[in-house]
């Protein structure tokens, strides 16, 4: 197994004052104060794409879903809250543990793609990493490997994606095509989602649904 490589150097190549900047609007209220910007918090590391990926994820989602529900109703109906956009529910971050998930691809990139794609179960991890926590896919084609952020009732990722037999993971920041974004939400008493918009290949919409392997 890859072990997530040293945090410190997945973020390494991410200086705060080049990767920060203009913070998102809170969803409640545009002129809300900004919160307090401390070594755990996304807003110092989000580059300026990531953050606008986080500020569009609904759009993402109303953009794929009906194209995925035209595609396979019954799959997309079987999974219930799933693909509910507004299905997150209260409570705290997914614990530290080995996971079973399954990756969706919803909303098809160019001719090619199907507009709903399921793939087998797999193993990941979250691990603690101090004042976050990080998130791993074992095995695949394509790997997300990165950190999760509390952020509120929400939890923000922010990662880079390991490509085919890659052993080490990019810098956040240094590939635009690499770098991911997206929210980790509960929708079930042990049932968790991380969804990614507008990831840069294949798709509009990822959801990777996790349930703890134990």
């Amino acid at each position: 197994m890859i072990r997530l490589l040293s945090l410190a150097t997945v973020f390494a190549g991410c200086a705060l004052a080049a990767c920060g900047g203009a913070r998102v609007a809170s969803s409640a209220s545009a002129t809300a104060a900004p919160p307090a910007q401390g070594p755990d918090d996304w807003r110092r590391v989000a580059t300026s794409a990531d953050r606008d990926r986080l500020r569009r994820w609904r759009d993402a989602w109303m953009a794929a879903l009906p194209r995925a529900r035209a595609a396979d109703p019954a799959a997309i109906a079987a999974q219930g809250a799933l693909f509910a956009p507004d299905a997150a529910l209260a409570g705290p971050m997914a614990p530290a543990g080995r996971y079973r998930c399954r990756v969706f691809k919803l909303g098809g990139l160019g001719s090619a793609m199907r507009d709903f794609t399921a793939y087998p179960a797999f193993d990941c991890r979250i691990s603690d990493e101090g004042q976050v926590r990080s998130f791993y896919k074992e095995s695949g084609s394509q790997r997300p490997v990165g950190l999760l952020f509390a952020d509120g009732d929400r939890t923000v990722f922010l990662g880079t994606l390991l490509l085919g037999d890659e052993r080490a993971a990019l810098q956040y920041g240094q590939d635009r095509d690499r770098d991911m974004a997206g929210v980790l939400e509960r929708i079930g008493e042990r049932r968790w989602r991380l969804v990614l918009p507008y990831p840069r290949f294949e798709s509009m919409l990822d959801v990777i649904e996790l349930v703890p392997a134990e």
